[in-house]
């Protein structure tokens, strides 16, 4: 299995906040990537390239950046064997690929022929959450159709709904149809999607079709690798693995909050999301 990490976004309201922030306590993270952001002990794409490597659950890492930080994932992605960097080609916002386009990139680029999990740069997930447990249900579902694919859900506050990917699914666990944003009145699932995704070998193909088909839509269409999933559910079978939450860094405020629980809560650095 290979990873694919999504890191060729911009940050802009990171970088908003950073800017606006009148303590200069965070001067320090101006212009940097949101991955690249110091976690705890280290940068947040780190915990996830050590958590892959811990447990196995991958033999190849790639990220995909843009051209305005390719130098920095670059240099450093040097201090780890198993990771490789590609760039979109991108230097500002509005230029942006959308990171469906990115996924699709990483495939072609490193010519990837295996199932594939794909993780946002700027997401980490609870410390009960575990790599293996989620190699071991992905394993279950091969087992049984080579077209399943697995995605993760934790349950959301009803005032949440509106913020992210809302799945439903059957008494089997398989889901039968993703909502974005939908108000609490819209649907009684309140099982948030964040951004981690295992794509079996066979769903990779589909890629191109999604693309080709929305070649002339908005980057709205294709930004939000969520819309691919969307897409997908009704064409191959996509099953869900329960977590408890997750970090989604996207201001200066939520990156406060996962920064200090990793310096002040984190109980395990060494096991964390193995």
């Amino acid at each position: 299995m290979k990873a694919v990490l999504l890191a060729a976004g911009y940050g802009t309201r990171l970088q908003r906040d950073v800017v606006a922030d009148t303590s200069g306590r965070f001067a320090h993270l101006a212009g940097t990537a949101k991955p690249l952001l110091p976690v705890g002990h280290c940068a947040l794409i780190s915990h996830w390239v050590q958590a892959l490597t811990g447990s196995a659950a991958v033999d190849h890492i790639f990220v995909v950046t843009n051209a305005l930080y390719q130098a920095a994932f670059e240099e450093w992605a040097a201090q780890f064997t198993n990771v490789k960097i590609v760039s979109d080609q991108t230097r500002n916002n509005d230029e942006r690929l959308g990171a469906v386009a990115c996924l699709q990139l990483a495939v072609k680029h490193f010519n990837i022929d295996d199932h594939v999990v794909v993780i946002g740069g700027d997401t980490l997930f609870n410390d009960d959450f575990s790599l293996r447990q989620v190699k071991e249900r992905f394993a279950d579902l091969q087992a049984k159709c080579e077209d399943n694919c697995l995605v993760l859900s934790y349950q959301c506050k009803d005032e949440e709904t509106h913020k992210y990917g809302i799945l439903e699914v059957d008494d089997e666990l398989r889901v039968t149809c993703m909502k974005e944003k939908p108000l609490p009145s819209e649907t009684e699932s309140r099982k948030a999607c964040p951004c981690f995704y295992v794509f079996s070998k066979r769903s990779l193909p589909m890629l191109d079709t999604f693309l080709e088909e929305k070649k002339e839509a908005p980057i709205e269409q294709k930004d939000a690798p969520g819309n691919f999933v969307s897409w997908l559910i009704p064409r191959k079978p996509v099953y869900i693995h329960q977590i408890s939450g997750r970090f989604d860094v996207g201001n200066l405020s939520s990156y406060i909050e996962c920064d200090r629980y990793f310096r002040e809560n984190l109980k395990d650095v060494k096991s964390y999301m193995v």
